[in-house]
């Protein structure tokens, strides 16, 4: 599902480059996976868009490290070989490195039962009428884990990724603008990394914070205060890049509630989302949420920046298959990521009328002969890895920056 929203009036002169920012929200490793296929899709679809090369980039949650992979300039085609076809020559993925149980987290919990225990039976034993029952709840919470899995192991293996083959780990390094979105678990709080005031943490470390999801993980400390999942605050945080004078925004949103009964008819008992119980009730509680929130966010935005031309990219209402799958399961990603990069490209190909003078705009152009197999796969199209060595990876990203630069000279120089 594409929403568009073309600008009133374009500030930017004909001829002038176009300044593009990219916003990608999150929604645990099934999500990442989704904008993964939509990323690709628009990578392959849209000529004259070059996803590692934008202006401006913020990610949330499990869309933070795929913004960061695109400032690092990771391609598309890269991070698949990395999470879908396992076989790159720079990075590998292991889904079991993301599900590591807590271990010192549990440890340090179960460490404060004898003194919690001690303190309990002290109260019934003194001040028996000031102990209540009901304070059990209370009292002994703080011995649940505030996380299942260890996140320490997600941060090093951004870091690793970050700080090879001409990468950098330093938001201050990076050619583009990357805002990584966190919120303070003890304010509410949300933080830019990336901003004036938190550009100095490491970029993993960043990404490592906005991806705590509650429950899931635990928070992260940095500079002393604790950071969760940035989804807490907004869904999207598009207006990080709306806020830099950007002419074009690409969003991209995974998580959508399903309409199970899309043509108004009732929906049978045994059939309802609630006959699959508190999980498939809270999945759809928690998707309406965001997405109500977002559109509240977009429609906003439509009016505070007329001027900027606006495309934001969701899953089908309709899916059932995307609702179904566990959000936090890496044995589907492949399937998932199949299913956005169709998706998308059906949503190009629909409303390609549309698009043509928006995308024209901006210098960019459908390829229609992408659009025109719907056949085609989100691994059609990648070459096989290179099998650089960090020499040769660094020589051929240091000629692409003189390639670029040149070619960025030449546009400007017909411009004038």
């Amino acid at each position: 599902m594409l929403s568009l929203h073309s600008a009133q009036q374009r500030a930017r002169s004909t001829g002038a480059p176009a300044k593009i920012g990219l916003a990608i929200a999150g929604g645990g490793p099934i999500g990442g996976m989704y904008e993964l296929g939509a990323l690709r899709a628009l990578d392959e679809a849209l000529e004259g868009l070059d996803l590692t090369r934008l202006d401006c980039y913020v990610g949330v949650s499990s869309g933070a490290f795929l913004a960061a992979g695109l400032a690092n300039r990771m391609d598309t085609a890269e991070m698949c070989r990395i999470f879908i076809t396992g076989d790159s020559d720079d990075v590998q993925f292991r889904p079991e490195t993301f599900m590591r149980p807590a271990f010192f987290e549990y440890m340090k919990r179960a460490a404060s039962f004898p003194r919690l225990a001690t303190q309990w039976w002290r109260e019934l034993l003194f001040s028996p009428r000031e102990a209540r029952w009901s304070d059990l709840i209370t009292r002994f919470g703080g011995l649940i884990p505030n996380g299942l899995f260890d996140n320490g192991e997600v941060e090093r293996f951004l870091r690793e990724v970050f700080t090879r083959r001409g990468r950098s780990n330093d938001f201050r390094e990076l050619d583009a603008r990357l805002y990584v979105v966190a919120v303070d678990i003890d304010s509410g709080d949300a933080v830019r990394f990336g901003g004036d005031d938190w550009n100095d943490v490491p970029i993993s470390k960043a990404v490592q914070a906005s991806a705590a999801l509650p429950g899931l993980y635990p928070p992260v400390n940095i500079r002393g205060r604790h950071f969760v999942d940035g989804a807490l605050r907004r869904t999207m945080h598009a207006s990080l890049v709306l806020e830099q004078g950007i002419d074009l925004l690409i969003g991209i949103n995974p998580l959508v509630p399903f309409n199970h009964n899309h043509g108004g008819a009732p929906v049978a008992e045994d059939n309802s989302l609630a006959a699959g119980g508190l999980p498939a009730v809270l999945s759809q509680t928690f998707r309406t949420l965001l997405q109500s929130r977002m559109q509240v966010g977009l429609a906003r935005y439509a009016q505070q920046y007329p001027n900027i031309d606006q495309l934001v990219f969701e899953p089908n209402a309709e899916d059932g298959e995307l609702f179904f799958t566990n959000a936090f399961s890496f044995s589907a990603r492949r399937r998932i990521c199949e299913i956005a990069y169709r998706n998308t490209l059906a949503d190009l190909r629909q409303r390609a009328d549309a698009l043509r003078p928006v995308l024209a705009a901006h210098g960019i152009r459908l390829r229609e002969e992408v659009l025109a197999d719907p056949q085609r796969s989100v691994l059609d199209g990648i070459a096989p890895p290179s099998r650089d060595t960090e020499t040769t990876a660094r020589l051929r990203r240091a000629l692409d920056d003189v390639d670029h630069l040149v070619t960025s000279r030449r546009k400007r120089a017909r411009a004038k």
